[in-house]
């Protein structure tokens, strides 16, 4: 009886979640996104010979607005850099 009763509340319990963007939001988890911001490295990087020569991430966005705000984020050297580190991402905006 107890087991059951604790199934019962973990099912109806929400998980909190410690980083928002770990969050699927579910009005828009179905959303098609068609603008997108390609992310690779230059061949000069060293660390093309860890992740290869042809790595590229693509990151997805419902709207162009969605994609050129995160785009302007991605392409501004944050705090966490150190002041001698030059991030060498090339970031490009892609449509399908």
């Amino acid at each position: 009886m107890i087991a059951r009763n604790l199934i019962r509340i973990l099912r109806e319990c929400t998980l909190p979640y410690c980083h928002k963007h770990n969050l699927v939001r579910k009005d828009t988890a179905n959303v098609e996104r068609r603008y997108g911001i390609r992310v690779t490295l230059p061949t000069s990087d060293t660390f093309t010979r860890i992740l290869g020569d042809d790595w590229e991430h693509i990151h997805w966005y419902a709207t162009e607005t969605d994609r050129d705000v995160a785009f302007d984020k991605m392409a501004t050297r944050h705090g966490y850099y150190r002041e001698t580190d030059t991030p060498t991402q090339v970031l490009e905006k892609v449509s399908r």
